[in-house]
């Protein structure tokens, strides 16, 4: 994609559909008058009273207790310097999504109009009240030492600097492991920093803090070493300023044990990294480019133990790793502020998390058997699940135990289980998905090229990585959508109606026509049908010419499904086709089962999607808890259509018993543990959160996951073929160039497994 292209994509993401990208919601009924006089007047006078008696019951009462403020006067925003505080509100409400996907909590964000430090604290101790925490972010140095500092010591709640002590505080979880790695201590070890801004500063105090000495740190801005005899060096800077004769970063670097990078891209060569010392840790942080690329220095080094800020190499320094579990933490338990107790709580259980046997789910994200504790694996990944009860649980108690904190917890596997439910509010699947598809893409025909979503979304897949489109469709136009898009990619551009394309649309027919001649298809038909991009496509992918196929876009979802059906092999032991649908509901990913093929599926039919929906499930690291849906309750109706869901559930029980599955059930009792547990204690579902739905005929499932779409806004992916033998996925007509995204990652990944497969045999 162009630069301009990219400008455009990025601006349209900000402003539509609704400009921005945080709003208020309503966490109150308020459809009737009834509800309005207790939301406001006169009902609303009633806590005001219980406030005004004790200060404390505002936390009760509002909103305040998991309400951050996001504050900045605009003045270093990002890389793109002093801005102002209107240029630097999009970041404020990135940031406040971050905290609200990540660990449920809400943000205002607060742009300031001051550069005054005075004025800029005074502002922000003005606003307090309203809040349960204060994130201060994008705040030019030296300015923003002082304003955390009087901040911190002059409110009673939470305030922490993320460009300050984000970093600082996941590389010093990340260097706690590479030095036990590396088997030296802490004192002895030699540390060279490139850069001395905010985050250079607050790593160098926080590794002081594990052990390191001050002497030992050798820091660098962009004139060179910081000497004592620099008039221009701040307070905190002089504290790493040396007496020692100038030097050039290549000669300080020679013996040293760790390189702390936060400054530019490839400042670092190899020569440099060859002279320090036995198992280098190499802190490499500038976004985009490293200090020195990832690849470059396990070249360089065997023995290298390296981290950076890219989410596409080991162990990535992400400050989400931190501040939302961090601010979680310091809420929950009403902190009067984040001490440094509280921030090395973090650095340790981020640490020792790292050490731990890693989640399923995990190791899917990342395309590896087992993630384990080592050079490539330092801290955890962001798709850890477990980040959010291990974080904030260990700020929270070092909260108690440093006496900040106001509300002290005291059922600890309660509020463990209530920060994992917290988990369903982020659709982390979607990158999970995507992550796992760029760890090994593949490549993907799309059939109807000449349609410009369809071209977009394989630009998107393209560019991110996902996975390699070949284009079907006239060159001309196909090229015209192209330049139009600003999709400057070099990608294969097939027609398969051209004469050059003669030979192979024989072959493909030949050997189609071989596997359909006792089926009523000739010679002739199979080459008539070549010509067409889908019948063209499939057998690319049969062939073994293209990895996966994605088609169904301009054209009704059955008359797509038949060629696939006639071209495609079942997979092996199959005898069933179906299709299901992960929805990203508020609970978590949802599967419905069969929403796209199978109208009227018999009992054994049932049983077979089921089994096939959790080995699904299973594959994107879900384990399955299955309902069987029907409008009946466990035999309370005799209706044929109950009775064939009874009769599925029997035979699942008897001959897969590993399966969590039960039925016939109600919606709501399926979607209702508590509910369930109470009514029927006997169900394999009691005290369960069930995850994948089945329901008894196409009619209910489709109207259903359409439902939810539509109404409730949930994103979904699919209809996901079940039981085909190659990589083959259709989507819904008029799908969506988001949807259709989606939907190559999942081509991918199904053909990444079939991968793997192939290679056990």
């Amino acid at each position: 994609m162009d630069k301009n292209s990219k400008r455009k994509e990025a601006l349209l993401y900000h402003a539509q559909p609704t400009p921005g990208k945080i709003q208020v919601v309503p966490t109150k009924k308020y459809a009737t008058q009834r509800d309005l006089s207790l939301a406001y007047s006169p009902g609303v006078a009633e806590p005001c009273l219980e406030i005004a008696k004790d200060i404390n019951n505002v936390y009760k009462y509002t909103a305040k207790g998991n309400l951050v403020a996001v504050i900045s006067n605009g003045t270093a925003v990002l890389g793109l310097g002093d801005i102002g505080p209107e240029a630097g509100k999009p970041v404020m409400e990135g940031k406040g999504l971050l905290f609200k996907i990540f660990a449920g909590i809400d943000v205002f964000d607060i742009e300031i109009g001051t550069k005054d430090v005075e004025e800029f604290i005074q502002t922000v101790k003005n606003i307090a009240p309203t809040f349960g925490g204060i994130n201060l972010e994008d705040i030019k140095a030296p300015e923003s030492f002082e304003i955390e500092r009087r901040l911190v010591e002059e409110l009673n709640i939470p305030v922490m600097h993320d460009d300050q002590h984000g970093t600082a505080i996941i590389s010093s979880a990340a260097l706690l492991n590479a030095v036990e790695l590396a088997g030296k201590k802490p004192e002895d070890l030699k540390m060279v920093v490139s850069g001395a801004g905010s985050a250079a500063l607050a790593c160098a105090n926080m590794y002081v803090l594990l052990g390191l000495k001050t002497e030992n740190i050798l820091m660098f801005n962009s004139k060179g070493v910081l000497t004592k005899d620099n008039p221009s060096l701040s307070e905190m800077q002089l504290k790493y300023a040396t007496d020692k004769a100038p030097m050039t970063l290549e000669e300080a670097l020679v013996g040293a044990d760790i390189f702390l990078g936060l400054s530019s891209g490839n400042i670092m060569t190899p020569q440099m990294l060859l002279g320090m010392a036995e198992n280098p840790i190499v802190f490499a942080m500038a976004n985009p480019d490293p200090e020195i690329a990832y690849s470059l220095a396990i070249e360089t080094r065997k023995d290298v133990i390296m981290a950076t800020g890219r989410s596409d190499h080991p162990n990535q320094v992400n400050n989400v790793l931190g501040f939302p579990y961090i601010f979680r933490g310091a809420l929950d338990v009403r902190a009067t502020k984040i001490n440094e107790a509280m921030k090395m709580a973090a650095v340790r259980a981020l640490a020792a998390l790292a050490k731990e046997s890693v989640p399923e789910q995990v190791n899917i994200a990342n395309g590896v058997t087992k993630l384990t504790f080592g050079r490539d694996y330092i801290i955890p990944s962001p798709f850890d699940p477990r980040l959010i009860s291990v974080v904030a649980s260990a700020v929270a108690k070092a909260a108690m135990d440093s006496g900040v904190a106001q509300n002290p917890i005291l059922d600890w596997e309660k509020y463990e289980e209530e920060l994992l439910g917290r988990l369903g509010t982020d659709n982390k699947m979607l990158r999970l998905l995507d992550n796992r598809a760029k760890i090994n893409p593949k490549t993907i025909v799309f059939p109807e090229a000449e349609h410009l979503d369809v071209l977009k979304a394989a630009q998107i897949v393209s560019e991110e990585g996902i996975g390699v489109p070949i284009l079907l469709g006239k060159k001309d136009i196909i090229l015209e959508l192209k330049k139009e898009l600003g999709f400057d990619a070099d990608v294969q551009i097939i027609d398969p109606k051209v004469k050059d394309e003669e030979q192979r649309r024989h072959r493909f027919a030949k050997a189609f026509w071989k596997t359909r001649q006792r089926s009523g298809i000739s010679l002739y038909d199979a080459q008539n049908l070549m010509r067409e991009r889908n019948y063209f496509g499939a057998m690319m992918v049969n062939e073994g010419e293209a990895d996966a196929l994605v088609t169904g876009h301009s054209r009704s979802y059955p008359s797509v499904v038949k060629p696939m059906l006639q071209l495609i092999e079942r997979a092996p032991g199959v005898s069933l086709v179906a299709t299901t649908n992960m929805m990203l509901t508020d609970r978590g990913p949802m599967f419905l089962s069969d929403t796209a093929i199978n109208i009227n599926p018999s009992a054994d039919d049932l049983a077979k999607i089921a089994i096939m929906t959790a080995n699904a499930a299973k594959m994107f690291g879900i384990t399955p808890v299955i309902a069987m849906v029907s409008f009946s309750n466990f035999g309370s109706s005799h209706n044929e259509g109950a009775a064939k869901v009874r009769q599925a559930v029997a035979y699942l029980h008897k001959h897969h018993p590993d399966i969590v599955v039960d039925g016939e059930i109600q919606a709501d009792f399926a979607l209702n543990p508590e509910m369930l547990k109470a009514k029927f204690p006997f169900s394999k579902l009691a005290g369960k959160e069930v995850n994948v739905l089945i329901f008894p005929n196409l009619e209910a499932a489709n109207i259903t996951y359409k439902l939810l779409k539509e109404l409730n806004k949930v994103d979904s992916i699919g209809p996901i073929m079940l039981g085909m033998g190659k990589p083959i996925h259709i989507f819904q007509l008029g799908a969506s160039v988001e949807e259709m995204v989606h939907m190559s990652a999942i081509a991918v990944i199904d053909a990444q497994e079939n991968e793997k497969k192939l290679e056990k045999k």
